[in-house]
């Protein structure tokens, strides 16, 4: 028996609505997964900052925000990880997502005077040697 244009018509109908549902079950499953790598990412990296750095765990979220902004948003910090970013680009390493940084080694020297006076040895007499 052929079916009716109305019957057709609600065919489209229940066939569009049941792809509806299976997109909107996808786009959950997605956000879950993404959800559940941001938290493995967030763990991961806090617990590895803890470790190198044990001093952090009795202080307030106050003081580690503090901590945080004073240590990796300022000059330094920016081209420490602009460094990183450009070498992992050249090592065919993916870049990260847009607000995210990438997994990569912290660096474990210090700035020296030297790195804080854009490559130029610092002033004054700080080594006790004599000036010319």
């Amino acid at each position: 028996m052929a079916m009716t244009r109305l019957e057709k018509i609600a065919s489209y109908d229940e066939q569009i609505a049941q792809i509806k549902n299976k997109q909107k079950a996808e786009r959950q499953k997605h956000n879950r997964e993404e959800r559940a790598a941001r938290t493995r990412r967030l763990c991961s990296r806090h617990g590895l900052l803890e470790s190198m750095m044990p001093e952090l765990i009795p202080i307030t979220e106050e003081q580690y925000k503090a901590f945080l902004e004073k240590a990796l948003t300022n000059a330094y910090g920016r081209d420490i990880l602009n460094k990183i970013i450009a070498q992992g680009a050249k090592n065919g390493t993916p870049k990260a997502p847009a607000g995210e940084t990438p997994q990569t080694e912290t660096p474990t020297a210090k700035p020296t005077a030297t790195d804080q006076n854009g490559g130029n040895p610092p002033s004054g007499n700080a080594g006790g040697g004599a000036t010319v």
